[in-house]
């Protein structure tokens, strides 16, 4: 993988440009970048103009996890879905994984100030998430894009799911102006065909993301 998995939070539109712009005026420009110093960078990530467009309460209901799921948020970053997963599943468990520890360390503290006791972060490899134990869903946003070797990736992932578990991943559509460049982005056929060879079919799909495909997946 070129990039952290902490580029999650590149959700918030393509996020490189001066900290003092808005979501809507930082350009293309994320693809080099590193994200050490979380708190830099939380009040972008978790700009509240972002959930107009991400849309996270319909993500939530769309998936339609029961209150006691565990599902894994990879590329947590500062934890704008992890959060927001934690408070829909009370009774379950959600994983924040990043390969970032600044990102780690700071969801950790998010954590504990919003006394969220079911959301344990961990600190994943380039190449191997490192998840506890196998989880009900995996939620993956806007870094698919940004993995290599996915095939091989997707295929040792797959041990992380329950039977009957889902991996869910939204990224960006080619042609918005959201996200890395149109060369950088995936079409859904070509995430689809992916993880096939990872040994995952399609399971259900969604089309209320205005900049955004919305794919799940379950093992085959």
């Amino acid at each position: 993988m070129r990039l952290p998995l902490f580029v999650l939070a590149l959700a918030l539109a393509a996020t490189t440009g001066c900290p003092k712009r808005t979501a809507d005026q930082i350009q293309e420009a994320h693809s080099h970048h590193r994200f050490e110093k979380a708190e830099e960078w939380a009040a972008r990530f978790e700009d509240p103009t972002r959930d107009a467009w991400q849309k996270p309460a319909e993500v939530i209901a769309a998936l339609g996890l029961p209150p006691t799921a565990s599902l894994a948020d990879l590329g947590s970053a500062t934890g704008y879905f992890s959060v927001r997963f934690a408070r829909a599943l009370p009774q379950g468990t959600v994983f924040g994984v990043d390969v970032e520890s600044s990102m780690v360390d700071y969801l950790k503290r998010r954590a504990e100030d919003e006394k969220l006791k079911n959301l344990v972060t961990v600190l994943a490899a380039y190449d191997d998430a490192k998840l506890p134990q196998p989880v009900d869903c995996i939620l993956i946003v806007n870094t698919y894009h940004h993995i290599e070797e996915r095939p091989a990736y997707f295929t040792k992932l797959a041990a992380s799911l329950k039977p009957g578990g889902r991996l869910a991943i939204i990224d960006f559509k080619k042609g918005t102006k959201r996200g890395p460049p149109d060369s950088e982005k995936l079409t859904p056929e070509q995430v689809t065909a992916e993880l096939a060879e990872a040994g995952f079919a399609p399971a259900s799909s969604w089309a209320f993301l205005p900049d955004q495909y919305f794919l799940a997946f379950s093992r085959k």
